[in-house]
């Protein structure tokens, strides 16, 4: 095809009339935007004392952001390709906009909204889907999570205890909320030496949880406590733990040291399925 016929198609298309016979449309591809980019630094980014960027998640961060911008829904200064606050804020403006409540309208993007978005702007790549929710050990969970989690029983040899699920408001009042969404798993650990405890975190860890024994010097019984990191129903409170797990914190209120077993590199779970 000339560059004339290029031309010529162009232009009967931009007033409305039939392109000439045998004519090809040239089509510009429209950038990609990483959905598991975007989840990741949607996680990361709003827990930092910083504005510093999450590897690998710039160039998906700034096409959302700017989406954004266009609707008014977030301020120039704040398109820098950091997903921080200002950024979860417009987004959540954005989700409500379309009718979302609740935990849906948290700020943590999903794959509908994101493709609605970016509309004529991006497509979207990447996709991290939940699934359905389903029980498993007789809790309610989502199909991505337990799927984690028989891979990451099937590691350890052993099936384990859930003490409480997802989708859970108003649930165990310590939680903090975090069993408001998807993702987000109490394990028993009655029986279990100190070291098989710490196994199980390690294992949960490997296959995409942020993953910590919870103590009763820090006001717990025992249990581990599991957030699958990247789940796009994590509550806000879930999504803060992923984020400070990222970061090297414990994932309490306090935000200390993480105290759990150290896995390199974190890594999702759609991450460890091509590791």
């Amino acid at each position: 095809m000339t560059k004339v016929a290029v031309l010529a198609t162009a232009t009967a298309l931009s007033f409305g009339v039939a392109a000439p016979a045998g004519a090809e449309v040239a089509v510009t591809a429209l950038p990609a935007a990483s959905m598991e980019a975007v989840l990741k630094a949607a996680q990361i980014d709003p827990r930092r004392a910083d504005s510093a960027l999450t590897p690998g998640a710039k160039d998906s961060v700034l096409l959302v952001e700017q989406a954004l911008a266009a609707k008014g829904l977030l301020d120039q200064q704040y398109v820098d390709g950091h997903f921080g606050t200002s950024t979860i804020n417009g987004y959540s403006s954005y989700q409500k906009s379309l009718g979302y409540t609740g935990i849906d309208a948290s700020g943590l993007p999903g794959k509908t909204s994101l493709e609605k978005l970016g509309e004529g702007r991006y497509t979207v790549t990447a996709v991290v889907s939940a699934g359905s929710r389903l029980t498993y050990h007789g809790k309610t969970m989502n199909t991505r999570t337990k799927a984690m989690l028989v891979k990451a029983e099937a590691l350890l040899g052993r099936q384990l205890t859930i003490t409480q699920g997802s989708y859970n408001p108003g649930g165990v009042g310590a939680s903090a909320g975090t069993h408001d969404g998807g993702g987000a798993l109490d394990i028993g650990v009655e029986g279990m030496s100190s070291a098989t405890r710490t196994d199980v975190a390690r294992k949960l860890r490997q296959v995409g949880f942020a993953a910590w024994v919870r103590t009763p010097a820090q006001g717990f019984a025992y249990h581990i406590h599991a957030i699958a990191l990247s789940d796009p129903d994590l509550s806000s409170g879930a999504q803060h733990q992923a984020g400070d797990y990222y970061l090297g914190y414990n994932g309490l209120a306090g935000r200390g040291s993480d105290d759990g077993p150290a896995v390199t590199p974190k890594l999702t779970w759609e991450e460890y399925q091509r590791s």
